[in-house]
């Protein structure tokens, strides 16, 4: 296969490897908007180990007139969803980075435009290939746990991006909860019916002053009664937290509790802080970006569906969307106000896969 990789930053640089390596692809075309950056990121590439050709090409517009098989977008956010149109209008099954946009009618846009070209679309939510999130779907769904009743999500970051990043973000819920949001809907198979979201600034003053917070919880009911509270912080010192704990009526189950985990237990018998905690995203989901990637390319061939698609990243933002709501009224928020929006309206319904 011929990739085209849009982006080389830190993630791109990433998946920029990850193809580079992979056994499916003989050429990858890199462009960035600095052209200098996609030319540092070939060359790094072409001197590492892989068989695919990597070359930097000037512009977005270069690579897609090269007529690669696929394309992985890994740009600013800002770019994503215009880079979503422009390759389903050449016809290529796209790879994206969260989110499609940080609005609904970005977000809208952008779907109506790859329905109308029945293009392929993943998104990279990539807890839905993470080992422990995989098990706990499987335990959910199997019925060993009984009725489940309660989940709790945890993402904390250990320091706060740079002050020019949040203006752009989308804000803690839209950019960090997303994740825990999309992850709830694919563990359980159920729909996000109400949100009761609240959150506060204890940190630097660029959070509030962008009209964000540092600290968020979240919760949420779920469409069969369940219960999920939600939390995220950009200030965990102690190292990347993300966990996941579902609780029924028979046992429960955890994600992201092992030797890394950034916790110390307070009790006399319980185990001390990791000696080597998780220090960020990367090296936490290593494993599931690869295999997202790796599921991406037999998408692109047309071997299976989109494991997570523009729909699945829609009403993660809707949730993301209510959650702001709640937080700026003081009230609970009924999902499916913000989801009848008339910008809505137009894209075919696709419940949550069960």
């Amino acid at each position: 296969m011929r990739v085209g990789l849009l982006g080389t930053g830190r993630i791109g640089l990433f998946h920029a490897s990850t193809l580079a390596r992979h056994p499916a692809v003989t050429e990858l075309l890199l462009a960035d908007a600095d052209p200098d950056r996609a030319l540092d990121a070939a060359a790094q590439l072409t001197a590492g180990p892989g068989g695919a050709e990597v070359v930097a090409l000037d512009t977005v517009g270069a690579v897609l007139a090269a007529g690669p098989d696929a394309v992985v977008v890994a740009t600013a956010t800002d770019a994503h969803a215009d880079l979503i149109v422009r390759a389903s209008r050449a016809g290529l099954p796209t790879y994206c980075e969260k989110p499609i946009a940080t609005d609904l009618a970005g977000t809208v846009r952008a779907l109506r435009e790859v329905e109308r070209n029945g293009t392929a679309l993943q998104m990279g939510f990539q807890r839905r290939f993470d080992a422990g999130y995989t098990a706990a779907r499987a335990a959910y769904r199997s019925g060993e746990l009984g009725f489940v009743h309660t989940l709790r999500t945890v993402t904390a970051d250990p320091a706060p991006p740079p002050p020019g990043y949040v203006p752009t973000s989308g804000g803690l819920y839209r950019d960090c909860l997303v994740h825990d949001f999309d992850a709830v809907r694919w563990v359980t198979g159920r729909e996000i019916l109400q949100v009761y979201a609240t959150g506060s600034n204890r940190g630097e003053p660029f959070f509030s002053a962008a009209g964000d917070v540092d600290t968020a919880a979240a919760l949420l009911t779920l469409d069969d009664g369940t219960l999920v509270s939600c939390t995220g912080t950009r200030y965990n010192g102690a190292g990347y937290d993300v966990r996941m704990e579902v609780s029924g009526s028979l046992a429960q189950i955890t994600v992201g509790l092992d030797g890394r985990t950034p916790l110390t237990s307070a009790e006399p018998s319980g185990p001390a802080a990791p000696k080597e905690p998780w220090p960020d995203f990367l090296s936490r989901f290593h494993d599931a970006y690869l295999a997202e990637l790796d599921i991406f390319l037999d998408v692109a061939r047309g071997r299976r569906p989109s494991p997570c698609t523009g729909h699945d990243a829609l009403e993660a933002l809707i949730a993301a969307e209510a959650c702001e709501l709640s937080r700026a009224l003081g009230v609970p928020v009924a999902v499916d106000s913000v989801r009848s929006a008339a910008a809505l309206r137009a894209l075919p319904a696709q419940g949550v896969a069960r």
